[in-house]
């Protein structure tokens, strides 16, 4: 089964916010952001901009009629800033006009006085000066610290990966409606819907039963619509309320990229002791997380950190303690993987140190130490159905590793000025969300009378095929044809109270609320069957959209069977519940079973660098993946190659940058690089690796979203390995991205470290 959606958006048909028809009346909100990244705001000069063409109003904190404020975790986030700026790019006010030309014309015109305040943008300094988001936390198993005078070796460092720009096709926006009886409607580019009602419901002091959310689709998330919508959708939301005309806010690409958080940037300090036998016997870490000015998300994002600490290794002492340090940038927020790409980037690194300094291959440590079942993480969950050794087994044969360590050796003793290096890349990756309670959702499921059926669910379909796994998993269930449903929008009125699309989650969650809404309906025609027919119940299938009776087609056929039904007053709609069963975390101790269950698999990278340039190409990445037993496969094959593309982005190309006043300078796409088609591994393999599932995965396919990323990480040691191949003597600091710039500075570390004596000596 392919995805549903691609030739809807390849004819244009696909309907996305800003192809929403306006409304006549419509204003349009430009947003007034703070110059300077720190100050106290003084006072705001409003006089030209409300007297400029076509402005209806400008907003200010003052004229919030709830409360200003929409921190979730933390409530330390104004929707419009009051009293204090905290970073370059907060929204200060709101101007509504009659166009959005004239709206921002306006901006222009609007005077802050600022009485600037020291900046820190560096999370060292940040903890240093004890500005933190909230207490540091700390994971622990066994005793690290006693474990360390046993081992043969010991090595310390520091790893520091960068941010990382979400670059969804589609912008943050929202529109907002006015409805009757004083509340909204917002049509929101979300991930999490119910965020964004239960925070206009506080902005606007109302229930959160007079706000609707509505979302048909995203050009893209990644996790930057999560938490990071909300605020576009609030601020739409007060300019509809206050003048009760519909008001659309959609931002461009360079304001959204300056205004918005990326993924984490991380400073982390390691320390890991190996047996004589390369058993790695204790590690500690410490990590510096750069939240940004606000919580956002960030000590959940911590938390992921922390419960990946150790990746796909069993470590019998381990440490873990994670400061979240509030600087003066945008909050940073969710990006795909949430925390845990920056936690096993510290554990590869450090590993692949102790191969370095001890003469061996990292594979040698990794393979060395890789989970088995029963082995516990280091919040104790044991590793349940386990298959770490089996997915790099696999990928070892599949793709003889041996055979391409010959090749990359023999590539190298060749080859002078073109080097290659080769990583092997294990991942384990806990699927749920860590808070215990966001592990549910509902579904409500509709069979008209002829046959056809609707279904609503909380998951924010955003590219991922999420909509084409639920309507696959009702066709199951139902014995119908998928051409038959009809995924509706997600809607916080149809279907209330519900997490984010995020998490990897999405379709576990939501799949099973299906699942169970159509399984009672089954059940319930079958049982109208039975006694309508006259046979016997436990006898009768629905297979192809016919009725079978104890294996025999009968006359009956689905639209005969609900047609029947209705006429006798069966309920054709089924409202379902479903909670992950068996995840629970106490915080107190910092232990228990958080995750439904992991996914496991192993990828094999090469890469070849010009050792003249710095430049570089992946040249392939070939994975065992663990799917479970997928019913998407095209789907899962697809989400495994665009994760694994945008993990060699976040570890080579993609730099966010930010002067000490707190400027974005990789503001626009002429100084931020993403990859693109040039970048894409020439091979890019991946095998589906036979395992059997889980029963708390949809249908035993395990979630594809998140884990795959995590195979980019393989890509900066395999360039780390071809650099070291150039100038053996060398050891580049283990910071990520490995641009060229850095491939540069680890081929001739001589050079950077006196560049006018290098050049005088010429």
């Amino acid at each position: 089964m392919n995805h549903l959606d691609p030739q809807r958006h390849v004819r244009g048909e696909s309907q996305y916010l800003d192809d929403v028809p306006e409304q006549q009346g419509t204003l349009f909100a430009a947003v007034y952001e703070s110059p300077l990244a720190h100050g106290v705001l003084r006072g705001l000069d409003l006089g030209a901009a409300r007297r400029a063409p076509g402005v209806v109003r400008i907003l200010t904190a003052a004229d919030v009629p709830g409360r200003n404020q929409i921190g979730g975790i933390v409530p330390d986030e104004p929707l419009l800033a009051e009293g204090h700026v905290h970073f370059r790019g907060q929204p200060v006010a709101l101007v509504l006009a009659r166009t959005e030309r004239q709206a921002h014309a306006a901006l222009k015109l609007i005077q802050a006085d600022i009485e600037p305040l020291a900046i820190t943008i560096d999370p060292r300094r940040a903890a240093a000066q004890g500005e933190l988001i909230v207490p540091p936390r700390t994971f622990r198993i066994g005793d690290s610290a006693g474990a360390f005078a046993g081992c043969a070796h010991v090595f310390a460092g520091v790893a520091e990966t960068g941010g990382q720009e979400h670059l969804y096709i589609e912008t943050q926006g929202a529109y907002a409606f006015p409805t009757e009886l004083g509340g909204v409607k917002i049509i929101s580019s979300t991930q999490g819907p119910t965020a964004v009602q239960r925070h206009a419901a506080v902005v606007l002091g109302v229930g959160m039963h007079q706000v609707e959310v509505d979302v048909t689709r995203l050009g893209g998330g990644f996790g930057g619509k999560e938490d990071q919508a909300t605020p576009w959708g609030c601020l739409a939301a007060l300019g509809a309320f206050l003048t009760r005309k519909p008001v659309k806010l959609v931002l461009d690409r360079m304001a959204d990229m300056r205004m918005t958080g990326k993924r984490h940037p991380y400073s982390s300090d390691f320390k890991i002791g190996l047996s004589q036998e390369l058993k790695i016997m204790a590690y500690e870490v410490t990590y510096y997380q750069n939240a940004g000015a606000a919580a956002d998300l960030s000590p959940a994002v911590l938390e992921r950190t922390l419960f990946h600490t150790t990746n796909a290794y069993f470590i019998p002492n381990a440490t873990a303690t994670a400061y979240s340090c509030r600087t003066n940038l945008p909050p940073n927020t969710a990006f795909r993987g949430f925390g845990g790409p920056q936690g096993m980037f510290v554990i590869e690194a450090a590993i692949t140190k102790a191969a370095e300094e001890l003469g061996v291959l990292p594979s040698e440590i990794q393979r060395h130490n890789l989970l088995r079942e029963g082995d516990q993480f280091p919040y104790r969950q044991p590793a349940e159905m386990c298959h770490a050794e089996q997915a790099w087994d696999t990928a070892a044969a599949q793709f003889d590793l041996a055979g391409q360590r010959t090749a990359v050796a023999k590539f190298n003793h060749d080859n002078q000025l073109f080097k290659k290096g080769l990583a092997v890349m294990p991942i384990c990756f806990g699927i749920s969300f860590t808070k215990t309670f966001m592990n549910q959702t509902r579904a409500l499921v509709h069979i008209y009378t002829d046959g056809s059926v609707g279904i609503s669910t909380g998951a924010v379909e955003m590219g991922q095929g999420v909509n084409t796994k639920i309507a696959q998993v009702a066709a199951r269930t139902l014995g119908i044809s998928i051409n038959r449903i009809k995924i509706e929008t997600t809607n916080t009125t149809r279907v209330a109270n519900t997490s984010p699309s995020a998490a990897s989650a999405t379709a576990d969650l939501n799949g099973k609320a299906t699942e169970l809404a159509c399984l009672a309906l089954r059940e319930r025609l079958l049982r109208h069957a039975s006694t309508e027919f006259s046979v016997e119940y436990e006898g009768i299938q629905i297979e192809n959209e016919q009725v079978l009776a104890a294996g025999i087609p009968t006359e009956t056929t689905w639209e005969k069977l609900v047609s029947s039904a209705f006429v006798r007053r069966v309920a054709l709609t089924e409202n379902a519940h479903y909670a992950t069963p068996g995840v629970h975390f106490d915080a107190s101790v910092e232990q228990g079973h958080p995750f439904a269950y992991h996914v496991y698999g192993t990828a094999l990278t090469t890469a070849t660098v010009d050792c003249l340039r710095g430049t570089y190409t992946i040249d392939s990445v070939q994975i065992a993946h663990d799917f479970g037993q997928s019913f998407s496969p095209a789907i899962d094959r697809g989400q495994v190659e665009g994760g694994v593309v945008q993990g060699i982005g976040w570890m080579t190309l993609e730099e966010v940058s930010y002067n000490d006043e707190g400027r974005l300078l990789s503001n626009s796409l002429n100084s931020y690089k993403i990859p693109d088609l040039y970048s894409v591994p020439a091979v890019l393999d991946v095998h589906f690796l036979d395992t059997p599932g889980h029963p708390n995965a949809i249908l035993r396919a395990k979630a594809v979203g998140e884990p795959p990323l995590m195979y980019g990480i393989g890509a900066y040691f395999a360039l780390r390995a071809a650099v070291r191949a150039f100038c053996p003597a060398g050891a580049p600091p283990l910071v990520a991205p490995m641009t060229p710039e850095r491939v540069l500075g680890g081929l001739y570390p001589a050079f950077v470290a006196h560049p006018a004596g290098v050049v005088a000596g010429r």
